[in-house]
């Protein structure tokens, strides 16, 4: 059984921040890349931002410059700095991770429950 918690949304004022993390836990044998995504009401869940086990990040155009995608692999955990945010940002932000929860089998995607961001003009 693996989980992924999200924390740290929030209601926020244009141009402010906010720090989200995700913990992933359970029976992990190993992650390879972890993400973020968010999804607005009536759109597609669309990237955010991505980072490899080596740490090679990727970032949605309109969100570079402005967030920064981390991770500490001892934790499990990925983290996303969101700074200058607009009110296009709102939308609820899902944590993604790709792992192996034992050697012999593949990567799988898995998702956490989501956090909203709301920012307000």
């Amino acid at each position: 059984q693996v989980q992924l918690v999200e924390s740290g949304g929030g209601l926020v004022q244009a141009g402010g921040s906010l720090r989200l993390s995700c913990v992933a836990s359970g029976s992990i044998f190993s992650i390879e890349a972890m993400g973020w995504w968010r999804q607005a009401p009536g759109k597609q869940r669309d990237l955010v931002a991505c980072i490899s086990s080596g740490g090679s990040t990727n970032y949605a155009d309109s969100v570079k410059g402005r967030f920064t995608i981390s991770r500490d692999n001892a934790k499990n955990t990925v983290y996303l700095q969101m700074n200058s945010l607009k009110p296009e940002d709102t939308a609820v932000y899902y944590c993604n991770s790709d792992l192996r929860t034992d050697l012999r089998y593949g990567l799988r995607g898995y998702w956490g429950q989501g956090t909203q961001v709301t920012v307000s003009s």
